[in-house]
C-alpha cells in the first residue's frame, strides 16, 4: 500500500486525513511538533500509523523526520500532505487598516508567511528525496478559498488579511513545485476542503467557520 507523509497532524483536517488513510489500510506518517499533546493521535491504535515530532517551520526537526521515515517506509514515500498552517482568530475580522498598530501587523504577516508559505516549501523539500523514490509522487497542499483574488472580490470579505495573503503565495510555491518537478512525473495539488469546522472545542452557532472557499488548483 502507498506510504503518506501527513503534516499537521495532530488535529483537525490533518488528523482526519490520518482517520480516512489508516482505515484504508495505508502507511501513515503523522508529523505533529508535540506528539505527546496531541491526544488524536495517541488514541489511535494501528500498526500502520507512525508518529514523529516535526516542526514545520523547523528543517532540521523536518530532515530528523525524514530520516526516520526512511527507516520505516524503506527509503521511500508516494504522498505528501502539506496541511500545518497558522492564522490568528483575533484577526479574523480585521481588514488591513484596522491593526491596532504597526507591531501587531507585522507580527501577524511574519506569522503567517513563516508558517504557511516558507513552511511547506521547507517540509516538501526534506521529503523530496523519498518521493522522487516512490511511485506515486504526489503532493497535495492544503489551500483556502480566500486565497483566491476572484471569489475575495466577489464576496466582499476583507477579513483574514494575513492568513489570505500567505495562502495565496502557498499557491504559487505548489505552482513552482510543479513547474521544476514535471519532468520527473509529479503531480502537485493545491486544494480548499471547503468549510469545515478545525477547532478542538465545539463550535458555538455565532462562532464562525474556520476555512472557506471552494478553491481548487491543479498544477
Amino acid at each position: 500500500m502507498p506510504a503518506y507523509v501527513i503534516a499537521g497532524a495532530s488535529r483537525g483536517l490533518g488528523l482526519e486525513f490520518v482517520h480516512q488513510l489508516i482505515a484504508q489500510g495505508h502507511t501513515v506518517i503523522a508529523l505533529a511538533r508535540n506528539p505527546y499533546a496531541a491526544t488524536g493521535l495517541t488514541a489511535i491504535d494501528n500498526k500502520n500509523l507512525h508518529v514523529i515530532k516535526a516542526d514545520i517551520t523547523d528543517s532540521v526537526t523536518l530532515k530528523a523526520a525524514a530520516e526516520e521515515t526512511a527507516k520505516i517506509t524503506g527509503g521511500s514515500i508516494d504522498v505528501l500532505i502539506n496541511n500545518g498552517a497558522f492564522w490568528e482568530r483575533r484577526h479574523m475580522f480585521h481588514n488591513i487598516l484596522e491593526y491596532e498598530d504597526e507591531a501587531s501587523l507585522l507580527s501577524d504577516f511574519n506569522a503567517n508567511w513563516h508558517t504557511n508559505v516558507i513552511g511547506p516549501i521547507l517540509t516538501t523539500n526534506a521529503f523530496l528525496p523519498l518521493l522522487r523514490a516512490g511511485r506515486t509522487k504526489k503532493i497535495l497542499t492544503l489551500s483556502t478559498g480566500i486565497a483566491d483574488p476572484e471569489l475575495v472580490r466577489a464576496s466582499g470579505y476583507a477579513g483574514q488579511c494575513a492568513y489570505s495573503v500567505s495562502k495565496c503565495a502557498l499557491e504559487m510555491v505548489n505552482l513552482k513545485f510543479s513547474l521544476a518537478l514535471k519532468d520527473e512525473g509529479f503531480t502537485c495539488l493545491a486544494i480548499s476542503p471547503g468549510v469545515v469546522n478545525t477547532s478542538d472545542a465545539p463550535r458555538t452557532p455565532a462562532q464562525p467557520p474556520l476555512q472557506c472557499g471552494t478553491l481548487t488548483h491543479n498544477a
